[in-house]
């Protein structure tokens, strides 16, 4: 076989026909459940201002330092959305949403996109899901982010998950916070990994996220944030863990848990897998209550969460869940003779007129051929149609999986799969 010529890119990839049905079981899981919940999708474009990334994202984290795909046209600079919160965000201020009245509760499926180095369930264009609520500040949609989460999870079958939890605070704690980590990590600049000591100068909570190995015995006997929350934060998050004992979802609290993004405050939250070995994040989320007032919108609480699909179906390989049917057609004609193919063609229309689906051979085969492509598209019947089917007005109409044949009209060919359909 010839080596093809263009390929796509590294770390991005095609979903090929066999792979697509399990995505679209996935997709039809989260939109009816999403409809449960009350929870209206939202699309926005996949190509965002740079400007909006960099204010939303934060200058310092490496999605933004290292990780996003940038161009520029005329004078306008742009970036392919390397998340979706900020965007949906910008969409929340430009479309004044908050004038529909109460809280908004968004959900988004779509690709994403980040420069960084192709591995397990890390690419350049991955894909995600998520929800966002804006305009509640309230501890019960903290709990409602996370119950909704845990059950897509739970309803797909990947259980064997760990909630981690924590608060990051609001402004005023965490300032206290970063001036205790200054503190504890400026003696120590010089073992910090160089990542580290550029967000010792300028966000040193994001030291916690590092993932760098020289930084974990420091992070490790670095302050807890739960000593600097003032009595609001503390209290915000003493009911979200209080809503999550009511809802019966088990959880962790992870004191170094801090998340990537800088536009997170209070509520942060992670659900990880020991199915996906080291980058064993299945989805993470949290509250962020000064990101549209931030990119020019009215003061706006808000949380959310983003869920990556591609790691989801590892998980689901490795416990051994399958997604989606296999591909089928209801029916499969089989013809011999120009005269049955026009008949066929013909045929198909009234068929599908009636919701039942159905193909033909297109590229004039043998009739063994052309049964074995019904065994191939896995037909659930077969209609055999020549000459003579046509001068007697009956065709051969066979239950492919119990073999049986019987001659019937087309009209009682109809009846029978109107009947076999309900």
């Amino acid at each position: 076989m010839a080596k093809a010529k263009y390929t796509t890119h590294l770390g991005m990839n095609d979903i090929l026909p066999g792979e697509i049905e399990k995505w679209q079981t996935l997709e039809n899981v989260i939109r009816r459940e999403a409809k449960i919940f009350n929870f209206e999708e939202i699309r926005t474009p996949i190509m965002e201002q740079t400007e909006l990334i960099v204010r939303g994202v934060g200058q310092l984290t490496d999605i933004v330092s290292k990780e996003i795909f940038a161009f520029k046209r005329g004078d306008d600079h742009y970036v392919l959305r390397p998340e979706c919160t900020a965007p949906v965000a910008r969409a929340f201020v430009e479309h004044h949403l908050d004038q529909r009245g109460g809280s908004q509760k968004l959900y988004y499926i779509g690709p994403m996109f980040r420069a960084e180095r192709p591995q397990k369930g890390r690419l350049r264009q991955f894909h995600q899901f998520g929800i966002e609520i804006l305009g509640s500040d309230d501890p019960v949609a903290d709990a409602e982010c996370i119950a909704f989460m845990m059950h897509i999870y739970n309803r797909i079958g990947i259980t064997n998950t760990k909630l981690k939890v924590n608060s990051i605070g609001d402004p005023e704690s965490r300032d206290s916070y970063k001036k205790a980590l200054v503190k504890f990590f400026q003696p120590y600049r010089e073992q910090l990994s160089e990542i580290s000591k550029k967000r010792l100068e300028k966000n040193p909570l994001r030291i916690l996220d590092s993932k760098e190995e020289e930084d974990q015995p420091l992070i490790e006997n670095a302050p807890l944030i739960e000593n600097y929350l003032n009595e609001e934060s503390a209290g915000h998050f003493s009911k979200v863990c209080h809503y999550l004992d009511e809802l019966s979802i088990p959880y962790e609290v992870d004191p170094h848990l801090v998340r990537g993004l800088d536009y997170y405050t209070r509520t942060a939250f992670e659900l990880v897998s020991p199915d996906l070995g080291s980058q064993d994040a299945l989805a993470g989320g949290g509250r962020y209550d000064l990101l549209v007032e931030e990119i020019g919108g009215p003061k706006t609480p808000a949380i959310g969460f983003a869920a990556g699909i591609e790691r989801l179906f590892i998980a689901c390989k490795e416990l051994g869940i399958e997604l989606g049917e296999p591909k089928s057609v209801d029916v499969y004609l089989v013809t011999l003779g120009g005269a049955a193919r026009t008949w066929a063609l013909q045929t198909l229309p009234i068929l599908r007129k009636k919701g039942i689906s159905a193909t033909m051979d297109y590229m004039g085969r043998s009739m063994k051929a052309q049964m074995k492509d019904a065994n191939r598209e896995n037909a659930t019947y077969a209609i055999f149609i020549g000459d003579h089917e046509l001068e007697q007005g009956k065709f051969t109409y066979r239950d492919m999986e119990a073999s049986e044949e019987e001659m019937l009209t087309l009209q009682e060919i109809l009846e029978r799969l109107e009947s076999s359909a309900t």
